[in-house]
């Protein structure tokens, strides 16, 4: 069977827009194009395109998933048995962050007393190193300085700055998601007016420039700070780096 771009987008999820950036880069190239440019797609490039969702999924920057899935020996059912140990240990770490939850609300209803550690069961301590280290990998030392301005900034945050922050995030991913299911495009006022209050937001950690800001947007969705979008939405990732190129290229040149 054969998929045109727009119909592999809508049975995978992933935008029409990533998917001829993922061909530019020659991470997924189509089995074909037609006389009229299109690009056709084959079950053989659905299991590519899947074999890059797993990785993403797991953490892999995208030069990352290009270099394994370019390897002349990799091998798909290799991969799929390793994906399948390490989603088998993130679901683990699940279940214990799952049961430090309920122990916490037990706890806070006065029905079982929680012991200290186990308040941070289940906890990842390499997680917010690992985010770092995708950063500088992707931005160099331009990344370096912002993740040290962030924490410079975040010293300064009371709590309640804190929670504000927490709920400004949440305020801005919901309104996207909506208008996301409203089928708005991402060049419309309704969405960048959005997108404005997620610079702002941003800048309370660090300065974007037009750079760095496009540049981040596309972190959103190559990197594992998409995983906070996808809470609210699986496509958002993709919408709102969309969104923020748009908006980096009008309002910050």
């Amino acid at each position: 069977m054969t998929y045109t771009v727009t119909k592999l987008a809508k049975i995978s999820g992933v935008s029409v827009r990533t998917l001829h950036w993922y061909d530019e880069v020659g991470l997924l190239k189509p089995a074909y194009y037609g006389a009229n440019g299109y690009r056709y797609y084959e079950e053989e490039q659905l299991l590519i395109l899947q074999q890059i969702l797993f990785f993403r999924e797991l953490g892999f920057e995208l030069k990352q998933i290009r270099r394994v899935l370019g390897r002349s020996d990799f091998d798909k059912m290799v991969a799929l048995s390793s994906h399948r140990q390490v989603l088998k240990k993130n679901l683990e770490q699940t279940r214990k962050l799952v049961k430090t939850i309920d122990k916490t609300i037990e706890h806070l209803k006065g029905t079982k007393k929680m012991k200290e550690k186990e308040m941070f069961s289940g906890f990842s301590k390499e997680q917010q190193a690992e985010y770092e280290r995708q950063i500088i990998e992707r931005f160099g030392e331009q990344g370096k300085v912002l993740i040290e301005e962030s924490k410079q900034n975040a010293k300064k945050w009371s709590k309640t700055d804190e929670e504000n922050f927490k709920e400004e995030f949440a305020a801005i991913c919901k309104e996207l998601t909506r208008l996301l299911e409203k089928n708005f495009k991402v060049g419309t006022s309704e969405v960048q007016n959005v997108v404005r209050r997620h610079y702002l937001w941003l800048s309370k950690c660090w300065t974007p420039t037009q750079e760095s800001y496009a540049g981040h947007g596309q972190f959103i969705a190559d990197s594992d700070l998409r995983k906070a979008y996808e809470a609210y939405h699986p496509r958002l990732p993709e919408f709102i780096a969309e969104a923020i190129q748009v908006f980096a290229n009008k309002e910050l040149n």
